[in-house]
């Protein structure tokens, strides 16, 4: 089975669970990355930038993939939450990426609530088979060996199941 996963980090927190997540299952790693960033990291300004572009559905342009999606049985996705949602690269990537009738397991990254991001992300999906959610906060500060451990039973967990 080919897995892949598909994700956007800003500050590192979700490539850092990516990353446990595909050496727990063996998946190639997929790394949203914008032409052009325009939100700086560790800086109190993403927060109104990221959070105009979230709630402007803005859709930045990404850099070539080195991976296709399409050719996957099993993807994972992840996000930091910006302004209770997905950010707007992975916005770019569910727009643009047609993916149908494929397993999908959703994760997020957050610094205090997950809102309704893998509930919208879900949403966005509509056609593919959603077997797991789970989301993780801020896993760098907070226990980032308890946060590893989590993610990789979790990914294990739903790599089995497919």
């Amino acid at each position: 089975m080919k897995v892949l996963v598909v994700y956007y980090s800003l500050e590192g927190n979700t490539k850092f669970i990516a990353q446990k997540i595909a050496e727990a299952v063996g998946a190639d790693l997929l790394g949203l990355k914008p032409k052009k960033e325009t939100v700086k990291p560790h800086s109190l300004s993403k927060y109104f930038w990221g959070g105009k572009q979230v709630m402007m559905k803005e859709k930045p342009e990404l850099v070539s993939f080195d991976h296709n999606p399409e050719e996957y049985d099993l993807l994972f996705i992840g996000t930091p939450v910006w302004a209770w949602n997905f950010t707007p690269p992975v916005n770019t990537f569910l727009s643009t990426v047609k993916l149908k009738d494929k397993k999908i397991a959703l994760f997020c990254c957050h610094g205090g609530a997950k809102n309704k991001t893998l509930e919208n992300m879900e949403a966005q999906l509509a056609g593919n088979k959603i077997i797991g959610k789970i989301d993780f906060k801020e896993p760098l500060k907070n226990n980032p060996e308890e946060c590893t451990e989590q993610a990789k039973r979790w990914a294990i967990e739903i790599s089995s199941a497919t």
